[in-house]
Parts: C-alpha cells; sequence; structure tokens
C-alpha cells in the first residue's frame, strides 16, 4: 500500500469510526505500529485528523487548524515568505491564497506600496490597518479554524479582478507536478484565482512532497516558478523541468 493510499485508510477509519487507537489502527489495516505512527505525523501536520495520546480523533469543528499549523516548518515558511514577498514589485497586485505560509509573506508587504487581494483572514489581520497597502478582502463563507473565506461568492469576486501575481498555497505537490488540496471546496476558489493572475507562484516547504490530498487544483504547467526549501526528488524535478517551471531553493535553517 502506497503511503497515499495508507493515510487516506486512516482518515477514513477515524472518521467513520471516531477515535481510534494506535492498536485499532493496526489490526483494521494490517499495518506495523511504525508506519502508524509516522502516518498520524503527517495527517496531523496537515490537519487531517488530530493526534491523540495512543491514537488520533477526527478533527473538530472547533479546532482551530490555523493555529494549529502556523508554528509548523516555521524556519522554512518564513524563508519562503520572504521569498516570495522579494517577487512582489512596488505597485504591483498581488493575490494571497489561504495558508499560514502566505500568511507569514503578508509581514514582508506591510508599509509597502502593492495592493493585496486575499481571501485569507490571517492577512487581513496583518495588513488591514496598513496605510500604504491598498488590501481587498474577497467575499465568501468564513472558514474560522482555517482563517479563510470560499464559496460562490468568492469565487465570483475573483472572477471580476485581475492580478499581477499569485502566491499560491499547496497541500501536495505529485510526482507528476500536480498540486492537490485535501479540501475539495478549495478546489474551484483555487483555479479562480489561478484564473485571475497573470503569473502564479506556488510556495511549498519539504512537507508537501508529495503532501497530502487528492482533490487536484492543477497542473504544473498552470504555475511558472516553485519556491521551498528543500529540492524536489528527481522524478518530481524533471516533471517540474518539463513543464517548464522554475524552483526557487531557499534556506530554511536561517530564516532570520
Amino acid at each position: 500500500m502506497q503511503a497515499r493510499e495508507r493515510r487516506e485508510a486512516i482518515v477514513e477509519v477515524v472518521r467513520l469510526q471516531g477515535p481510534a487507537t494506535v492498536s485499532e489502527l493496526v489490526e483494521r489495516l494490517g499495518l506495523s505500529e511504525a508506519t502508524i505512527r509516522r502516518d498520524l505525523v503527517k495527517l496531523d501536520d496537515a490537519g487531517l485528523l488530530k493526534r491523540v495520546h495512543g491514537g488520533a480523533r477526527p478533527v473538530d469543528l472547533r479546532d482551530d487548524v490555523y493555529a494549529d499549523l502556523v508554528d509548523r516548518q516555521a524556519g522554512p515558511k518564513e524563508a519562503i515568505a520572504r521569498a516570495a514577498a522579494a517577487r512582489v514589485r512596488d505597485g504591483q497586485s498581488v493575490l494571497l491564497d489561504i495558508g499560514t505560509t502566505a500568511g507569514r509573506v503578508a509581514r514582508y508587504l506591510r508599509g509597502r506600496p502593492v495592493t493585496v487581494i486575499t481571501r485569507n483572514l490571517a492577512v487581513y489581520a496583518e495588513l488591514g490597518e496598513d496605510p500604504a497597502v491598498d488590501l481587498v478582502l474577497l467575499g465568501g463563507q468564513v472558514r474560522p479554524a482555517h482563517r479563510s473565506l470560499v464559496g460562490y461568492l468568492t469565487e465570483e469576486s475573483l472572477r471580476q479582478l485581475r492580478a499581477d501575481l499569485l502566491l499560491l498555497g499547496t497541500s501536495g505537490i505529485r510526482r507528476s507536478g500536480h498540486s492537490v488540496d485535501t479540501v475539495a471546496e478549495e478546489v474551484p476558489v483555487k483555479r479562480a484565482m489561478i484564473s485571475a493572475a497573470d503569473e502564479v507562484v506556488l510556495l511549498a516547504d519539504a512537507s508537501k512532497f508529495p503532501g497530502s490530498g487528492t482533490a487536484t487544483v492543477c497542473d504544473a504547467g498552470a504555475y511558472r516558478h516553485l519556491v521551498t526549501d528543500a529540492h524536489p526528488d528527481e522524478e518530481t524535478a524533471s516533471a517540474l523541468r518539463n513543464a517548464g517551471v522554475a524552483v526557487e531553493v531557499v534556506d530554511g535553517t536561517h530564516p532570520a
């Protein structure tokens, strides 16, 4: 069983059964305890379930997924955010996706004469009172745990806009170069963002190779640049080269 299949099976068991111990998952899925424990770490990082002592439980709507994720991979995310912000030129309009890395990008745009268009409520909190930034908050349904806006209104707002640059987040990058997400309702919004931008830059720390998610957002041809903190494996790197994607690898060990 491949890693993606394993993790999908674990999530399915926990969603249907509720809290499950490592021993129960071992028995149900026929996997080793060490494998289950490693996968639980990855799934918890992706916000697909919550690790608890001895096992895992489903994600509760009251869980603050954003707060749980904000400090994970902090060094790489900070370095990626700084490099991404450096791609934004004064006077440009930039679409900022949801996620904790995009939230960090906002810090590096403070005080700059740029237009920021976002559905990321963490970005709004960061830039909402900055007089130098022209901030556009998209409409939509609020997902409090993810600090985000989604749905038809978000997509319709994006159809009325055009941005110079999109800084796009991802749940995972497959070896084919496809960007995927763990939440199907994110896909149409992300695609609308891609359609609204002249240039797309994908932001992905090393944990996103291959990351999590089965909902395909786009293939490698939809983005021109990838900013990451680790060189992708050769199969992924080859797919990106063939698609004409330029890869910028930053040093995530010294983000300051």
